[in-house]
């Protein structure tokens, strides 16, 4: 499996993404300009965190207008797994491939720490590896992850089962504790803690690396013919 990582000006996660594929996931991957006017070769798409254009305006605002931008929405529509990360977040759902807004923290603060996340759909194609209700825990660092979406989109995420992950303890006030969401095809997910930075016991702890495993395998399910 072949993935691209999408750089900007202002990522910053571009690294630990590239490594926990390449080196912990023992895949292909690439780092492609914001610029790039095809995606095409590449089976999965990643976009890191940072600060895009240095978050003015908006936190993913002026990125979800990247050439690039055209592409991604191409491959999602095609069915490729798509996965945004802290401001890969912010850019997915300022481009409209996830529902919702993000928000200051509620404590007005940025937060980087270890949280706890709960498992609440292993049943996505981000993570199979998991069992249900499993508590994992992922490093987080951002200053606007307050997720918020309004009443009818939060009935469609519940209803839908698109919440893959929450929050233990909130620390940025997000709605309903949600950490992670995927589109309603289930193919693009969006969330703020960063599994690229829980790839190794060395960093911490290795339960982020199951998420990049769950793509893989449900990429090589639906791809690969076995003979």
């Amino acid at each position: 499996m072949k993935f691209a990582v999408i750089v900007f000006p202002g990522s910053n996660c571009d690294i630990d993404m590239y490594h926990a594929i390449k080196d912990e996931l023992g895949e292909q991957v690439e780092y492609v300009w914001h610029d790039t006017e095809s995606l095409d070769e590449f089976d999965g798409i990643l976009l890191p965190g940072g600060f895009s254009y240095g978050d003015y305006l908006r936190t993913g605002a002026i990125a979800r207008f990247s050439k690039v931008m055209k592409e991604v929405v191409k491959a999602a529509d095609a069915g490729k797994p798509i996965l945004g990360v802290c401001n890969g977040f912010q850019i997915l759902l300022e481009a409209g491939l996830l529902p919702g807004a993000m928000r200051r923290n509620e404590s007005l603060s940025f937060i980087c720490k270890p949280v706890e996340l709960k498992v609440v759909n292993n049943q996505s194609m981000f993570s199979t590896a998991y069992t249900q209700g499993e508590t994992i825990s992922i490093p987080v660092a951002h200053g606007e992850g307050n997720y918020y979406c309004d009443e009818e989109t939060l009935a469609n995420l519940k209803a839908n089962n698109q919440i893959v992950f929450t929050y233990q303890d909130n620390p940025n006030g997000s709605l309903e504790d949600i950490a992670g969401i995927i589109n309603e095809r289930g193919n693009v997910l969006g969330m703020m803690p960063h599994p690229e930075r829980a790839v190794d016991e060395l960093l911490g702890g290795a339960d982020g690396l199951k998420l990049f495993q769950s793509i893989v395998r449900s990429w090589r399910e639906a791809n690969v013919v076995k003979a």
